[in-house]
């Protein structure tokens, strides 16, 4: 069957579904949609994703969107022995993107769209102060979460993919960034020097100029 993901490298709901692709090995053709690339609102991507967001994955005629299905999916289809061990293992894995999603991604996001998603010229970091505190108590439940443990769940599973991808999203910020913390700091540089994340390895800037270049230039 033939693999299609739709989305752009730079977004971290896309970023998931490539990191588990290419930690299976599997073939898939990257349409990049989204962003500066356009596309979501054409009629042909609207007919396979009617939320015009990405990512979008395509594996024969099952079409999926939202990025925590898409990893399930490749987890569950592709990923046992590689992402996940047994039910527990994948339970606990479904714990911890699950609460990325709630948890972890919303409290780098009141700090992300202010700062790197919006122009120089308008940002107001004076705000951002109790949002910085937010963050920094999410990070520290991973912190605990990885003490004594090189991963969230035994090995290296899904469990630690979306966290990973919203803690070191977190750490680039220009702003707000939370404090280091030695348990975090260990597993970032872990997970993140696996090859299959080396493509998704690039900064983000500080403002929304600096973004869309950084975008253009990496896809």
């Amino acid at each position: 069957m033939s693999m299609t993901l739709w989305g752009r490298k730079n977004s971290s709901n896309v970023q998931k579904a490539l990191w588990a692709l290419r930690e299976l090995g599997l073939a898939f053709e990257h349409v990049r949609v989204g962003g500066g690339f356009g596309g979501m609102d054409d009629p042909a991507y609207r007919a396979i994703n009617p939320n015009g967001y990405v990512p979008t994955l395509k594996d024969g005629e099952l079409v999926l969107f939202e990025s925590d299905a898409i990893l399930r999916y490749l987890a569950r289809a592709y990923g046992h022995g590689a992402l996940w061990t047994d039910e527990a293992d994948f339970a606990l894995a479904d714990q911890w993107t699950t609460w990325n999603t709630a948890t972890l991604y919303p409290a780098v996001a009141a700090l992300f769209f202010p700062t790197v998603r919006t122009p120089k010229a308008l940002q107001d970091i004076s705000m951002l102060e109790h949002a910085a505190a937010a963050l920094a108590a999410r990070v520290a439940v991973l912190e605990r979460a990885l003490e004594g443990r090189e991963h969230l769940c035994g090995g290296f599973s899904f469990a630690d993919i979306g966290p990973a991808i919203s803690a070191r999203r977190a750490l680039l910020l220009p702003h707000g960034a939370p404090p280091a913390t030695p348990n975090v700091a260990a597993w970032l540089a872990r997970v993140t020097a696996r090859p299959a994340f080396a493509p998704l390895d690039q900064p983000i800037g500080t403002c929304l100029e600096e973004w869309m270049e950084i975008e253009a230039a990496h896809g």
